[in-house]
């Protein structure tokens, strides 16, 4: 079994997601007691947060670098990056590493494309929804992704930040995030993304319209394909 590098701790509880997911899914593949070989690097989110705020991607860039070195010293044989926004600096991140990335957009686009579904409406932060490192490799897939309208998305994006990122979850936010996938579907989404680590916690295949896509999952899933592999 090959070794996985957890980049996590943005935020730390999408982290405990990957965790958990991977531990069962590889429970599940292998039984007995098995378990996956890991390495975890947590970050401090409130530093990482500061500097998306501020628009300093290249110095976030160079501690994500800095991180996937140390991993890969480490022993890991690929990297999971357990954040779909943070992958805007993927590139810059992996410099320099000679281990891969499993990047979250691709395993997520190829999961869709095998569905045989096409038009995933996407739910996730507003750099996610709004910048093209994340929807251009959609695109990339033959996809043609559907974004929720301006004050949607500004809705998504804080309650992400101010309550999923704390562990918090509200009856009121489950409601408002129902509604924005209701309105995705009846836009023409075919099904819908869960393109933030933390947007499982309020929205599954029981509350949505259509098929569903967590991207976490789908991440956690590959990466027990790729360390079995």
């Amino acid at each position: 079994m090959k070794t996985i590098g957890i980049l996590g701790g943005m935020s730390a509880a999408s982290t405990q997601i990957y965790y958990r997911k991977m531990c069962e899914i590889a429970r599940q593949r292998l039984g007995g007691l098995h378990s996956p070989e890991l390495l975890i690097r947590s970050l401090d989110f409130a530093r990482i947060e500061a500097l998306q705020a501020g628009g300093r991607w290249d110095e976030a860039g160079r501690v994500l670098n800095a991180e996937a070195k140390a991993l890969e010293r480490g022993g890991a044989d690929f990297i999971v990056l357990a954040t779909n926004t943070m992958h805007k600096v993927a590139e810059q991140m992996m410099c320099g590493v000679g281990i891969p990335l499993l990047h979250i957009a691709d395993a997520t686009a190829d999961r869709i494309v095998k569905a045989g579904l096409s038009t995933p409406g996407l739910i996730a932060t507003a750099f996610t929804m709004e910048q093209g490192f994340y929807t251009d490799r959609l695109r990339a897939a033959g996809l043609r992704p559907v974004i929720p309208g301006d004050a949607d998305r500004a809705e998504v994006h804080r309650i992400i930040y101010e309550e999923l990122c704390r562990d918090i979850t509200t009856t009121a936010s489950r409601s408002v995030y129902e509604r924005i996938a209701q309105n995705l579907v009846d836009e023409g989404a075919d099904c819908v993304i869960l393109g933030c680590t933390e947007v499982g916690m309020l929205l599954d295949e029981s509350n949505v319209p259509a098929p569903v896509f967590d991207t976490t999952l789908i991440h956690c899933e590959s990466a027990i394909d790729w360390a079995l592999d």
